[in-house]
């Protein structure tokens, strides 16, 4: 189980179930599926430099987010 500090100094649970990286470049991405009191969400974070930026995405909107990343693909695939 992993502890974090959230805005308002209570300690958060989250548990990680699964983690995967990828590098392109300059940047790191990291996906993480994390469970906690609220449900699964998959934690997206890319590192430039040491700068980050980071979404969640709800796992039970995991489908509907892979399915317009497919198309976005296709697209770029399609243009390139």
């Amino acid at each position: 189980m992993v502890g974090a500090n959230n805005n308002q100094g209570r300690l958060v649970d989250s548990d990680l179930l699964h983690t995967e990286k990828i590098l392109s470049d300059r940047k790191t991405f990291f996906l993480d599926l994390k469970q906690n009191s609220r449900g699964m969400v998959v934690k997206i974070t890319e590192d430039v430099g040491g700068n980050r930026d980071t979404i969640m995405v709800p796992a039970e909107i995991l489908g509907d987010f892979i399915a317009a990343l497919t198309d976005i693909k296709m697209t770029a695939d399609e243009q390139g």
